[in-house]
């Protein structure tokens, strides 16, 4: 006796799921992946920000010969000649509202892992400490010095 084989169309219900399992994995690693790189873009650009304003600070105590009080606040009148602190606002987007999450101490030295400051620096010397995002909700301290 003779079969007739017949001629399939289409996809199995087998295959359908296989290849919904496999966009199923890749929209996960996807949405794992994104708030990483959005948390590590702005971390890049709270630090580009605080490098600015270190460089800022530098040329306003160049300029005034080294004295500290005319570039000792982010809202000096001198210092804001160099650099607009409103340009900045990544900087300020970390920590308890209310509190500027960006701090400019004189007289300071950063440590040697770069996670806060401490004293000793010399009368010129300066840091630009702000926070950074963490894994999570944490946050960790950064240091830029003079």
């Amino acid at each position: 006796m003779k079969t007739k084989l017949r001629n399939q169309k289409g996809f199995t219900i087998i295959e359908v799921l296989i290849v919904l399992a496999i966009a199923g994995l890749i929209m996960l690693i996807v949405f794992l992946a994104v708030p990483a790189l959005q948390r590590n873009a702005r971390n890049t650009q709270r630090t580009s920000d605080g490098s600015r304003l270190s460089a800022a600070v530098s040329e306003c105590l160049n300029n005034n010969n080294g004295v500290v009080g005319s570039c000792n606040s982010l809202s000096t009148a001198k210092l804001t000649d160099y650099i607009s602190v409103t340009e900045n606002q990544q900087l300020n987007t970390i920590g308890a509202p209310g509190v500027n999450a960006v701090q400019l101490d004189f007289g300071y030295k950063c440590k040697a892992d770069g996670s806060d400051k401490e004293p000793g620096g010399g009368t010129r010397a300066f840091t630009v400490t702000y926070l950074v995002e963490t894994k999570g909700t944490g946050t960790a301290g950064r240091c830029i010095g003079s």
